[in-house]
C-alpha cells in the first residue's frame, strides 16, 4: 500500500485493515488495532493470523486501546513500538503535550503540572488529547508506566514491590491492578515470562529501543563521535561495532547510557543498555536516547518529501534511514552550540572538554572516561569559560543565565517559536545558533541553516540555488544531514 507518512491524519479504515492484512511495520505506533473477539490489542505489524475484518477496532494510541477494555498482544508487544513521529513534527498543543508525557512530566508533576507547563487548563488539556487519542494525560502516563514496570519486571531482578514504585505508580495495589488489566497477567507471572537479554557489558537495563525502517547507523555514530566530549561522553569500537556512552542528569538522580552501533544487516532497533542511580528515571532516560538518536522518526516518509527533488534523490539512495540526532540534554546543546561558533568540531570538542573540567559535576563514582555531567547553566552564569574570545565567553554567560531563570526553556513541550525569537533576542545569538538549537535540542524535523558552510558547499556542488529547501519542508533537518554527509 502507499506510505501516506505517519503525520496524515486521513487515514481511514480500509486502509489501516490494508496495513494490519500486509502487517506494514511502517505504521507501527501510527494507530492500534483490536480484536473484538479475543479482546487483545497490537501493532499493525503483529505476525498473528489477520482478523475478520469486522471483527477489528482501531485506535490512535495504546491507552485509547486499553481504556477500551483490550489489553496487549504478548506476541508483538505493541507497548514497545516506535513514538509516532507525529509528536515530534507538530507544535501544536497535543505534540508538545505528548512529548512531555513521554518524559514523564505527568509523572512527577501530575496533570496540573503538565498543564501549567504548557500554559492551559486541565481541562482543556484533557479534551483536547482526548478527541485526538482517545485518551486523557492520565491514561497516556498510566500506559507508560506500565511499559516501565514491564521492561523493569523482565530486565532486573527488583523486587516487584520496588519496581512498582520505580516504574511511578503511587501504590503497589494500583501497580497490581493495572498490570493484570494491560497484560492479563500478574506482575510475578510477567517476570516469569522474561528472558533478559546480555548485550553489551553486564549491569544496568538492557533495552532494545525500537525504530521503523531503515537506520543509518554508520552516519549518526559518526555524528556523534565527532562531536563527544571527553569526560561526559565516549565512542569506542571500530566503525561498524562502536558503542557510544554519555553521562545523563536526570529528575531523580545520575545516569549512563549505553547505546551499540548494530550491524548494516540488524533491523528494527538498537542495543541499550542504562545504568540509573534510581531507577524511577528510566523512562525519562528511555526518552533522552530516543530523542538523541531520533529513533521515532518516520523515513519513510522522510525519503518521499526529499527524494521527489532530483538533486537530493541521490543523496536519499546512498543513506537510507539517514537521522537527525538531537540532544540527551537540552541545556547542554545550547552551550555547546554556542561554544561552538565559528571554530571545528575539534576545536569546540577541546573547549567542551575544558569546560566539563572546570565547571562539570564529578560522578560519585567515574566509569572508566566518563568522569561528569556536564555543568548545570546556573554553574555558567558567571563561568570563565577558558580558551573562548570574551565576545564569546559574554554570550555564553548570557544563554546559560536565561537558561538558569527560565527565561529560554528548553524542555520537551517549549513552544518552538517562542523558544527561537527568545534566542535570537539574546546579544551574540545569531540564525546559525538558534537553528542549530530548535533543530536538536527541540527536535524540530524542519530547520534549514542557509548560512551554514558546509551545506552552502553542498548546494553548489548539486547546482542548487536559494529557496530550494521549501520543496523539502516539513523535514528540512533531514535535507541538511543529507547536505552534510555528501561527501562522506
Amino acid at each position: 500500500m502507499p506510505h501516506t507518512g505517519s503525520v496524515n491524519p486521513t487515514l481511514d479504515d480500509d486502509l489501516r485493515y490494508e496495513a494490519v492484512s500486509s502487517r506494514d511495520a511502517r505504521f507501527d505506533g501510527t494507530f492500534f488495532f483490536a480484536v473484538a473477539t479475543t479482546g487483545i490489542y497490537c501493532r499493525p505489524s503483529c505476525p498473528a493470523v489477520t482478523p475478520k475484518r469486522h471483527n477489528v477496532r482501531f485506535y490512535p494510541s495504546a491507552a485509547a486501546a486499553q481504556g477500551a477494555g483490550f489489553r496487549a498482544c504478548r506476541r508483538c508487544r505493541p507497548d514497545a513500538v516506535p513514538g509516532s513521529a507525529e509528536w515530534n513534527l507538530r507544535a501544536d498543543l497535543v505534540g508538545r503535550a505528548m512529548r512531555l508525557i513521554g518524559d514523564g512530566v505527568v509523572d512527577r508533576e501530575g496533570v496540573q503540572g503538565l498543564a501549567h507547563r504548557l500554559g492551559y487548563s486541565t481541562r482543556h488539556l484533557h479534551r483536547q488529547l482526548t478527541e485526538e487519542l482517545g485518551a486523557g494525560p492520565a491514561a497516556l502516563a498510566r500506559a507508560q508506566r506500565a511499559h516501565t514496570a514491564r521492561i523493569l519486571l523482565q530486565t532486573t531482578d527488583l523486587p516487584v514491590t520496588e519496581t512498582a514504585f520505580a516504574a511511578g505508580f503511587a501504590s503497589v495495589r494500583q501497580f497490581n491492578d493495572t498490570m493484570r488489566e494491560i497484560y492479563a497477567q500478574t506482575p510475578s507471572a510477567l517476570r516469569a515470562r522474561g528472558t533478559p537479554r546480555q548485550e553489551g557489558p553486564p549491569g544496568g537495563v538492557p533495552l532494545r529501543l525500537a525504530h521503523r525502517g531503515p537506520y543509518a547507523a554508520r552516519e549518526v555514530f559518526s555524528f556523534l563521535a565527532r562531536r563527544a566530549i571527553p569526560g561526559i561522553e565516549e565512542v569506542t569500537g571500530a566503525p561498524g561495532a562502536r558503542t557510544y556512552r554519555r553521562t545523563l542528569r536526570l529528575p531523580y538522580g545520575t545516569g549512563i547510557a549505553e547505546v551499540q552501533e548494530p550491524h548494516r544487516t540488524a533491523r528494527g532497533w538498537l542495543a541499550c543498555r542504562l545504568h540509573l542511580t534510581d531507577l524511577r528515571d528510566l523512562a525519562a532516560a528511555v526518552q533522552r536516547v530516543r530523542r538523541l538518536f531520533d529513533l521515532d522518526a518516520d523515513p519513510d516518509a522522510v525519503a518521499e518529501r526529499l527524494g521527489a527533488d532530483p538533486a537530493l534523490r541521490p543523496l536519499v539512495a546512498a543513506r537510507p534511514g539517514l537521522r537527525s540526532p538531537g540532544a540527551a540534554d537540552a541545556d547542554e546543546l545550547a552551550v555547546r552550540a554556542v561554544l561552538g561558533q565559528q571554530v571545528t568540531v575539534a576545536a569546540a570538542t577541546r573547549l567542551g572538554a575544558r569546560l566539563v573540567a572546570a565547571y562539570g559535576t564529578p560522578l560519585a563514582v567515574p566509569d572508566g572516561a566518563l568522569t561528569h555531567l556536564f555543568p548545570e547553566p546556573a554553574a555558567l552564569a558567571d563561568a570563565e569559560f577558558p580558551g573562548v574570545p570574551e565576545a564569546r565567553r559574554r554570550t555564553l554567560r548570557t544563554v546559560a543565565a536565561a537558561l538558569a531563570d527560565g527565561t529560554v526553556r528548553l524542555d520537551p513541550g517549549a513552544d518552538r517559536d517562542d523558544t527561537g525569537r527568545r534566542l535570537l533576542a539574546l546579544r551574540g545569538v545569531g540564525p546559525w545558533t538558534a537553528g542549530y538549537v530548535r533543530m536538536r535540542a527541540l527536535g524540530d524535523p524542519d530547520v534549514f541553516l542557509p548560512d551554514d558552510a558546509g551545506a552552502r558547499r553542498a548546494l553548489t556542488a548539486l547546482g542548487t540555488g536559494p529557496g530550494a529547501d521549501d520543496a523539502w519542508r516539513p523535514w528540512r533537518s533531514y535535507a541538511l544531514h543529507h547536505l552534510w554527509n555528501k561527501d562522506s
